[in-house]
């Protein structure tokens, strides 16, 4: 496995080593000892999966502390432009993001530390999106900032007019109208 660090500090895309051959290809998605000894330690408890289709965006959701989740995140159909955004008030990166194309062939993951808003447009047809999780999901902690703010500067590679949004996504706060519950 190759870490690559994005720019901002604990956020990593993970490419693994595939072997491929005429019979297709092979690669270990997650090894917990190799995980510890490149990124850090992170005791995931939860997968979760979702299957969408182009336009569809998700996001930029985070669960507030105590129950702050770290997610590892990957495309295994299709391909989606996965963002996440630094909402760790007192951090050199604050308000930055990193977007990286996850894809069924390039097979990147992206881990997404605590403290990060984290969101995902559909670029292919369909897409199928898994992510592993370090907490389990708490409604009552769930919350989020507005994916189509253009203060962010994210472009999400998605025509305005194919954009599919949920209408909670729709009502989330602004970035400037946001009340970060995370501190460094």
């Amino acid at each position: 496995m190759n870490v690559v660090s994005t720019g901002i500090e604990g956020v990593f895309v993970i490419e693994p080593q595939v072997f491929g051959d005429a019979r297709g290809y092979f690669f270990e998605s997650y090894s917990q000892k190799d995980f510890e000894k490149l990124v850090g330690s992170v005791h995931f408890v939860q997968d979760n999966e979702s299957c969408s289709s182009f336009g569809v965006m998700r996001g930029l959701h985070y669960q507030a502390p105590p129950f702050s989740q770290a997610k590892l995140v990957r495309c295994v159909q299709g391909a989606v432009l996965d963002v996440a955004l630094d909402i760790r008030v007192g951090s050199p990166s604050y308000g930055r993001h990193i977007a990286v194309e996850l894809t069924e062939s390039n097979h990147r993951q992206l881990f997404i530390p605590k403290g990060f808003a984290h969101g995902f447009a559909v670029l292919s047809e369909k897409a199928v999106f898994q992510y592993k999780c370090d907490e389990f999901y708490h409604p009552e902690v769930d919350g989020g900032i507005n994916i189509l703010d253009p203060c962010l500067g994210i472009d999400w590679k998605i025509p305005a007019d194919k954009a599919v949004l949920s209408a909670k996504d729709t009502r989330h706060p602004l970035f400037k109208d946001f009340e970060s519950p995370f501190r460094i």
